[in-house]
């Protein structure tokens, strides 16, 4: 009966292609809201150095428990319940790179949010580190924008390894951050708001609310802090995540949250569907159902209500708690053509990107895998995508079949 009301209930917003989104950002007259993809850079997947043959695979693909050289039929063992289109891949890989923002414009997604781990050579900070340094090259390469989510917690887990001294959490933060205005802030295409880079931290396992405010009085340069969920003292406003225990009531809480604050960054999820438990990684959170693409449309609805200077999608690539909109082979292209239709509706009428090319950075990959060396005609077609030449891009990838 509770499927069956919430079905009944999303009628009332979604029509056919278009979306009926109440109380939308109205166009003409609101600031459009950048379209940001929270982007992990955690993924390993390389040839060992023995020069076995034999492939290396990181944490997020293994958890430690599957197998990736564990191979059924045309698919590794995972730690996911879906598969991507490309397979397994490395966060470092060009090609692939090039393939995720290559979709993403094509979808009609800004740029990215990147979930970062510091600058401390402990743990796979380091590997994070180089990623997101390859990400944000190649996303300023294309004219898209970045921005950074600050993960804070891994300074008690720095403290617990014995490798900071707990009296020392704030100036670490500190240093952080003002390495982050050395390496980013100042970069054209840094996301700001009200002029200021725009900062977010996960969830509230880091420094403490005091530890905070301190922080951002002590930094160099202010900076436009979000928090997540709730805004903090000091914090220019707050981010709302999925909350697997809450499901739909917790996008409904921040919304009435945000009210009170002068900036809110809303989100848009398709599902939560975590292996943590399978991967004996944990015992798991609830999940929250795709149910069949609709949980991203309402999420997308709920995030339209919002005159927000940005929307956040979590997420672009977490296997591992299914939240992924990157391609799979369960959904296909599905999310990315819902984001396409939204971005028309609401964002820009004149976006004119279709389905069909979504399938273009695809081609293009596969094209990169085949061929022995690159003599420039494929970078050319990754221009003309990144240019909405879709149909001389498409000739062009015909011709080289």
């Amino acid at each position: 009966m509770m499927i069956r009301n919430l079905f009944l209930f999303l009628s009332l917003f979604l029509c056919g292609e278009s979306f009926v989104l109440a109380q939308a950002v109205d166009g003409d007259s609101q600031a459009k809201p950048l379209i940001l993809a929270h982007y992990m850079p955690w993924f390993s997947a390389s040839p060992r150095a023995d020069d076995s043959g034999e492939m290396s695979w990181g944490w997020h693909w293994t958890m430690n428990h599957f197998d990736p050289d564990q191979v059924k039929g045309d698919r590794r063992q995972i730690a996911s319940h879906f598969y991507p289109v490309i397979g397994p891949y490395d966060s470092a890989d060009p090609a692939v790179l090039e393939y995720h923002l290559l979709l993403m414009k094509t979808a009609g997604i800004d740029g990215v949010i990147v979930d970062w781990y510091g600058l401390e050579a402990f743990n796979d900070y380091p590997m994070l580190h180089r990623n997101t340094q390859l990400l944000f090259e190649a996303v300023s390469k294309r004219g898209m924008k970045f921005a950074i989510c600050y993960e804070d917690q891994t300074i008690p887990i720095m403290v617990r390894a014995g490798r900071l001294n707990e009296s020392d959490q704030v100036s670490h933060a500190i240093n952080e951050i003002n390495q982050m205005q050395t390496m980013w802030f100042d970069h054209p295409c840094y996301v700001r708001v009200d002029g200021k880079p725009v900062l977010l931290s996960f969830g509230d396992s880091g420094l403490t609310n005091d530890g905070w405010k301190e922080c951002l009085a002590g930094l160099k340069h202010s900076v436009a802090y979000f928090s997540e969920h709730t805004r903090r003292d000091g914090a220019m406003g707050a981010y709302d995540w999925p909350v697997p225990s809450m499901g739909f009531k917790a996008s409904d809480r921040f919304e009435t949250l945000a009210k009170s604050w002068e900036y809110a960054i809303p989100v848009a999820f398709p599902r939560f569907v975590d292996c943590y438990a399978e991967g004996n990684a944990g015992d798991g959170y609830q999940h929250i159902d795709d149910w069949g693409g609709e949980t991203f449309k309402r999420t997308l609805v709920t995030a339209s209500k919002f005159n927000a200077p940005m929307i956040q999608l979590a997420t672009w690539n977490d296997w591992g708690e299914g939240t992924q909109i990157e391609p799979s082979r369960e959904h296909g292209f599905r999310d990315l053509e819902m984001i396409q239709m939204f971005r028309r509706r609401y964002v820009d009428k004149k976006f004119a990107a279709k389905a069909d090319d979504l399938q273009l950075p695809l081609e293009l990959w596969k094209q990169r895998q085949d061929a022995a060396a690159d003599d420039g005609r494929l970078t050319e077609v990754a221009d003309l995508i990144a240019d909405g030449e879709f149909a001389r891009a498409r000739k062009r990838l015909e011709s080289r079949r």
